[in-house]
């Protein structure tokens, strides 16, 4: 079919479904207001805000029960403003918005075994209940929560009928603004703001099959929020949280531009044992990859296995995935496959030897979306798959 004919019926099936949206759901918002570079407000960036486009609070964690059982933890809500996003000719805002999502994944060390979920809500009569509350620190999407009380963050999330997390975590050091005074830069005039929790005193329980587990161990909170554009500076990312043995802590990402290369604003924190802050520029770090894992699941390749480096700092250590495969498939929720998971790191700092644990997140070695499908967002990776089996 010629594009003669295909183009005016996708322009004016745009223009409908962005009429029948204006009437339905409002006018879309640009979702700027000056203020995206404005430094971090505590408490009031811990809570939702109403005009960002995109936000997550994401918890990572390393636990042993009393029985020695370890364990590495992820639980992350997202809430997205739906105004600017679209399905090809389709207005997402005409389905949701905003859209609330969370992962949720446990790395079983001792039974070298990886499980995780995902969820989504709109607050239809047929969705979860989600919330994200903009006067206090209160995330909900169904029975999965995170709150605030008495300086404790309260974790609890499920996966399937068998297991329960349930976690209290107490900041040990005093909050770490990213970036430039908790603004984070993408590209140019991108940016989120960005701050982080980087060690947490966790204490909870965790049911397995009705037997439930005390447990102990450290936690990672990052907050993230704001409107940014995706550019080819930003075709994907490898970041890295490390908490060293010495009680200091090392952030850094690569954000990977169109090319594969690391753009010229990633960035890091290292933050010492009195929890001073040190800001990293690109230049001050190194990531090379050591080894490579290729998934069966979505055959998507990523490294596995890396060398940090910070020359500055006379860090030099090795990064190993606990389990090769972390891979998450959430195309069914926030449309991308994605690695996230628990590691185990050993070198040097200056002198001595040092050793440690870290969550490592890859993203965009999976391109699928960037052809997203409209099947997939809302009816579960599984049935898409299944229709195109029949449909080709």
């Amino acid at each position: 079919m010629s594009n003669n004919f295909v183009q005016p019926l996708e322009k004016f099936a745009t223009q409908t479904l962005d009429a029948l949206a204006d009437a339905v759901a409002g006018k879309a918002s640009t979702l700027r207001d000056g203020t995206e570079h404005a430094g971090v407000e505590l408490p009031r960036d811990l809570y939702a805000h109403k005009n960002a486009q995109t936000e997550w609070w994401y918890y990572t964690g390393h636990m042993q029960t009393a029985a020695g059982r370890r364990f590495g933890v992820e639980l992350v809500f997202f809430k997205r403003r739906t105004d600017l996003d679209r399905f090809g000719v389709v207005p997402l805002r005409l389905i949701a918005n905003p859209i609330y999502f969370a992962h949720f994944a446990l790395t079983d060390e001792s039974r070298h075994a990886f499980r995780y979920a995902h969820r989504k809500s709109a607050n239809s009569p047929f969705d979860p209940q989600a919330i994200a509350s903009s006067k206090r620190y209160y995330l909900r999407l169904g029975d999965w929560t995170v709150r605030e009380a008495h300086g404790l963050h309260l974790l609890r999330a499920s996966l399937g009928r068998d297991l329960i997390f349930e976690a209290a975590l107490k900041p040990a050091k005093p909050l770490v603004l990213n970036g430039e005074n908790g603004v984070s830069f993408k590209d140019h005039n991108e940016a989120s703001r960005y701050f982080s929790f980087t060690r947490m005193e966790a204490e909870g329980d965790i049911t397995w099959h009705g037997a439930t587990e005390h447990f102990t161990g450290s936690a990672w909170m990052d907050r993230e929020f704001g409107t940014w554009t995706a550019t080819k500076n930003q075709k994907g990312w490898d970041w890295f949280s490390i908490q060293f043995e010495n009680n200091s802590e090392l952030m850094v990402y690569h954000i990977r531009d169109s090319e594969g290369r690391p753009s010229k604003f990633s960035s890091g924190s290292f933050v010492d044992a009195e929890g001073n802050r040190t800001h990293l520029h690109r230049e001050d770090f190194e990531v090379e990859p050591t080894d490579y894992w290729r998934s069966s699941q979505t055959s998507a390749t990523y490294p596995s296995g890396w060398r940090v480096r910070v020359a500055r700092l006379s860090i030099d250590v090795r990064v190993t995935p606990i389990i090769k495969d972390q891979e998450l498939d959430t195309r069914g929720t926030t449309m991308i496959v994605y690695w996230e998971g628990a590691c185990e790191v050993e070198g040097r700092h200056g002198d001595a030897e040092i050793n440690g644990r870290a969550y490592v997140e890859l993203v965009g070695y999976d391109r699928s979306h960037e052809q997203p499908s409209l099947t997939t967002f809302i009816f579960g990776s599984a049935l898409d798959r299944r229709w195109r089996s029949i449909f080709g």
